[in-house]
């Protein structure tokens, strides 16, 4: 895990896009030997039908797999999506909004939590029971800041904001309304208690595989609410009714998500040791930011920091591109941090290797050295 090998077809740098992001090296090779043909099956993934045995037992592996890798239990669906979090953002107050009696609550602790809230308001009536905007989003919220209402239909929160650098480190708490959690950024990096949750949405292209497909888990009695006006594909019965196969998925997708829980189960120790390597990785990077003495400013608060993109600025914005393109220049890619924020962000998910965030710690020191920190 821990290492580049010598059977990549060309020099890998190092990846610390935000996403779509890193990919495990031992999924991208075998995948590329099973592209022309799927071992037994003599053609490609890229060809099978969503329909044949072949997409059968991939598809049943995935889910099998994801399951147990989450723990869900039998009060919980899972379902395969197309249209990434972004049309989450406007499925969940479609099917769970529309004609209740209560607002939707929405815990707004970045970018994405903001643009969830945007589309709710097209479908009903909303309530923002803390913004962290004051703060420019810099930590989560205290119980003390939360306004929840007494009759809310389901509490919204993001489990890490990728552009700000904040993250829940363990399951909210939000009081009885079901709790619907956009785990997109933070997906598959550490255990989550699914039973607390009454929906998690996740894109797939960040922890857990390629662009394309979104898993659901949705608990069974939320299906009640979801009215028949609504459009056949933007209703979650359908897709539950039809086990993730209502119109054509992105079968690659689904493929590749499958090698990856595979790997996280196999190789990495299941989400318990997905997590300790995660944390171990984060660690490194802010350690160093707390040893430079204000040379690198994190933006998240020591007690808020994501464990998947750590975000910091240098002493002013000239440093800040000179630190970007020196990286880029020792194999260390796509670091520049978040128009909205700025600075620097290294996005640091599941398949990012130790060694590459070791670099990435050794070019900072080397950095701050030489630029008079």
């Amino acid at each position: 895990m821990d290492r580049m090998t010598a059977t990549a077809a060309v020099d890998r740098v190092f990846n610390f896009s935000p996403g779509p992001a890193v990919l495990p090296l031992e999924v991208l090779e075998q995948a590329r030997d099973e592209l022309v043909g799927l071992p037994g099956v003599g053609i490609s993934v890229l060809e099978i039908s969503h329909r044949s045995p072949p997409f059968d037992r991939i598809l049943d592996d995935t889910v099998a797999c994801l399951r147990a890798l989450l723990g869900i239990g039998p009060d919980h669906e899972l379902v395969f999506l197309q249209g990434g979090a972004s049309l989450q953002f406007s499925m969940v107050p479609m099917n769970l909004l529309r004609g209740q009696s209560g607002p939707a609550d929405y815990v707004v602790t970045g970018t994405w939590g903001q643009t969830a809230l945007k589309e709710a308001r097209r479908e009903g009536r909303v309530h923002v029971a803390y913004d962290g905007v004051g703060s420019g989003h810099d930590r989560l919220p205290s119980p003390a800041d939360v306004r929840l209402s007494p009759d809310a239909a389901y509490v919204h929160v993001t489990s890490n904001e990728t552009i700000q650098g904040v993250q829940f480190k363990s399951d909210p708490d939000f009081g009885p309304a079901p709790l619907v959690c956009d785990c997109s950024s933070d997906f598959l990096s550490r255990p989550v208690d699914v039973a607390r949750y009454g929906l998690i949405y996740a894109c797939a292209q960040k922890n857990a595989g390629i662009a394309g497909v979104t898993a659901v888990i949705i608990r069974k009695d939320l299906l009640e609410r979801c009215r028949d006006d609504l459009p056949t594909m933007l209703d979650y019965r359908t897709h539950v009714k039809n086990g993730s196969r209502a119109n054509t998925p992105p079968v690659f997708a689904v493929y590749i998500l499958g090698l990856v829980c595979r790997w996280i189960r196999d190789r990495m120790g299941g989400l318990e040791g997905m997590a300790r390597h995660n944390a171990a990785k984060a660690a490194l990077l802010y350690d160093c930011l707390d040893r430079s003495g204000g040379f690198y400013r994190g933006h998240a608060r020591p007690d808020c920091r994501s464990d998947m993109n750590v975000t910091f600025r240098l002493p002013n914005e000239d440093l800040d591109k000179s630190f970007a393109a020196g990286a880029a220049a020792r194999g260390l890619v796509d670091l520049k941090g978040h128009r909205s924020v700025g600075g620097i962000r290294a996005s640091i998910y599941n398949a990012m290797p130790l060694e590459g965030v070791t670099r990435l710690r050794d070019y900072m020191l080397e950095f701050q050295a030489s630029h008079g920190g």
